[in-house]
């Protein structure tokens, strides 16, 4: 009875994963290059810096933590020097080899969630508890990657109000500037409202 429920789980995770990955690469589709790489937040977040991101730190997740190194050079996690580097993308980095990064990565992760039991053991040297389970990692890296998918949607409504998970989403109210600038009036009237009363 565990192993149905453990092989549920496992694959429950496994496709929203899949499906977070898709979304974060979604998130360039139509922008000009300029717009995917440019910082967006006083910290420097751009969309292309972000898929880079969740692409370097699954490698690491799925690779070495499991004894299952990924098979392209990454920056070691503990050196100074790339820290920061795998959150924006140089003038020589296209867009095309960081989504095809990602989706090798995929492929690569892919294979080592098939391979290993959702209680195989991984070692993460930079966790204050190491010792892991394919489990927690699994875990981990959905919940990364969809806080940095919820990222990637505010810039990108920002940049040209494109919302949602998939090419062709549309809110019901997509388009209607009026309601858009109505519902921001009344949110701004609350915000100021509550800003006079006394606490």
């Amino acid at each position: 009875m565990g192993s149905m429920i453990d092989e549920f789980a496992k694959e429950y995770l496994h496709n929203d994963l899949r499906r977070a990955r898709k979304v974060m690469v979604w998130k360039l589709d139509g922008l000009p290059e300029y717009d995917i790489r440019r910082p967006l937040t006083p910290t420097g977040t751009n969309l292309l810096g972000l898929v880079k991101h969740v692409a370097t730190w699954e490698a690491r997740y799925l690779g070495d933590v499991f004894g299952r190194p990924f098979p392209e050079p990454l920056p070691r996690w503990d050196d100074p020097a790339a820290d920061g580097t795998d959150f924006w993308a140089t003038g020589d980095e296209t867009r095309q080899a960081i989504i095809g990064f990602y989706e090798r990565v995929g492929k690569h992760s892919d294979a080592t969630i098939g391979a290993l039991a959702i209680d195989a053991p991984g070692f993460v040297p930079w966790w204050p508890r190491p010792d892991v389970k394919l489990f927690n990692i699994m875990v981990h890296l959905l919940s990364d990657t969809i806080r940095h998918a919820g990222h990637a949607d505010i810039l990108r409504e920002q940049l040209d109000g494109e919302t949602g998970e998939a090419a062709g989403y549309a809110h019901p109210r997509a388009g209607d500037t009026a309601y858009w600038e109505q519902r921001r009036e009344q949110i701004e009237r609350a915000a100021r409202a509550a800003t006079v009363k006394p606490r």
